[in-house]
């Protein structure tokens, strides 16, 4: 409990699940308290990032819903995987195939996707129908050395209208029939946590991670040298927690 004492300067907070529940008719719905719990930490001096993986819009479009939804929320405020994915890809002159929601192409506009040698794979939500796998699949398989990109690899994720399954599924699949392992860009991938740590400017042991995933959020932050919180929302569910968990 002493890492419990330490001075916090920074949180990190997870976004669905957390701050809303995404689905329905107007995008999601604010989960009771947290507009006002980010207007109180915004409030008192400490720094905040919004650490996501959300992978069904770009971030100004996700950034407007929340801001709708009455969150003070600004697209400069926000670290969510595609962004960082892009940068991956213009620094290794990779040429993404991409299968991801219809709302994120926009994000990978500046991307040479001529010929592509890798896959880019993200939360397709209905497209991820087996015709779009089997030509994931293709490309994959008919690299000399194939390279599989996730933007977060999630097991499952909470809607308004219940469960739904998330990146992580779908990654799984790829992985096994390609005989290949994917590089996971977002949560919980360390080199995420740390970009979101340095863009808020705070060491990892003086911020606190809060999500609702006890693998992605919580794990993720603590192989990161955070402090990891989970909350009662969203996705929680009441389990038996890992034998380090607080």
């Amino acid at each position: 409990m002493a890492a419990w004492a330490r001075a916090v300067r920074g949180l990190l907070l997870d976004i669905s699940g957390v701050l809303y529940d995404s689905g329905g008719e107007g995008g999601g719905v604010p989960i009771p308290g947290s507009a006002e719990a980010v207007r109180r930490i915004k409030a008192s001096g400490l720094k905040l990032r919004f650490c996501t993986n959300e992978a069904q819009a770009t971030r100004e479009k996700f950034v407007k819903k929340l801001q709708g939804l009455g969150f003070d929320i600004s697209v400069d405020e926000v670290t969510a995987p595609a962004p960082a994915a892009c940068r991956l890809l213009k620094e290794r002159g990779l040429r993404p195939h991409l299968l991801v929601h219809d709302d994120l192409v926009p994000e990978f506009a500046d991307i040479d996707k001529t010929n592509p040698n890798c896959v880019v794979i993200g939360d397709a939500a209905e497209n991820f129908s087996y015709a779009n796998l089997n030509e994931a699949f293709r490309v994959l398989i008919g690299l000399e050395k194939p390279v599989l990109i996730s933007l977060g690899k999630g097991r499952y994720y909470k809607e308004t209208d219940g469960l739904k399954l998330d990146v992580g599924a779908y990654m799984k699949a790829l992985e096994y029939a390609c005989d290949v392992q994917a590089e996971v860009v977002g949560k919980p991938a360390k080199a995420f946590f740390e970009s979101a740590l340095a863009e808020m400017g705070v060491p990892p042991e003086q911020a606190i991670m809060i999500g609702d995933d006890i693998v992605s959020d919580v794990g993720g932050a603590q192989q990161c040298g955070m402090r990891g919180v989970q909350v009662r929302t969203g996705k929680y569910r009441q389990i038996s927690p890992p034998s380090d968990a607080l």
